[in-house]
Order: C-alpha cells, then sequence, then structure tokens
C-alpha cells in the first residue's frame, strides 16, 4: 500500500513539473456565444500563442485564477488525434485547426502533425 501512494505521489509531481501555462494573461471580456445561445462570463485567459500546450484549459495545467483543472488534450498529443474522427481537419490562416460541425459552425480541435 505504501509503495502505491509513493508511485501516485510520484506521478503528481511528475505530472505538475511538466505542465507549465503560459506566464502571459489577459482579461476576457463577457460576450454572447450565438452558436450555443449563451452568455461568456468575463475571465482571465493566456494570451494566444502557436500552441495550447501552455493554456489553463490543457490536461496537466491548473488556472491559477480559479484552481480549476485543465481538461484538454495538448496539441499533437495521442489523443488529440482522436478530435474530430471522421471529419476534414482544416487549418486556418493564423495555425488553427479545426473542422465544420453538423450545424455548419468551426469546432477547433487540437494541432495534428
Amino acid at each position: 500500500m505504501k509503495k502505491v501512494i509513493l508511485l501516485l505521489a510520484f506521478v503528481t509531481f511528475l505530472t505538475k513539473i511538466n505542465a507549465q501555462t503560459n506566464s502571459s494573461s489577459r482579461y476576457q471580456s463577457g460576450y454572447y456565444k450565438p452558436s450555443t445561445n449563451t452568455y461568456v462570463q468575463p475571465h482571465m485567459k493566456t494570451s494566444t500563442n502557436s500552441t495550447n500546450s501552455d493554456n489553463y484549459s490543457t490536461s496537466g495545467n491548473t488556472n491559477p485564477y480559479t484552481s480549476s483543472q485543465g481538461s484538454r488534450a495538448q496539441d499533437y498529443s495521442p489523443a488529440a488525434s482522436n478530435y474530430g474522427s471522421g471529419q476534414t481537419i482544416q487549418t486556418g490562416s493564423k495555425g488553427g485547426q479545426y473542422y465544420i460541425n453538423s450545424n455548419g459552425n468551426k469546432t477547433y480541435v487540437p494541432k495534428r502533425n
């Protein structure tokens, strides 16, 4: 039992070491999202860059403002290859990858090689 607990503690420690969030953040004003007919509350988010591996919402990272754990797959990770299965993945002008969902809207996915 002690070995299991020590192993879990070690794995958690390694996860925390490897996970690193973007040190540059910005305030996002609240906005209405017509595709889901919902209002998104104002919040802090990481500044835009070329990867999602350092975003608050990415698995292994923690949002310092809310203490919530990220759950999205990292770019180029094995989990990312399952997103958009059966869809044609397109790359936007700024490098983001997406497919067109059944509602005709863009659904962004982690980057694939």
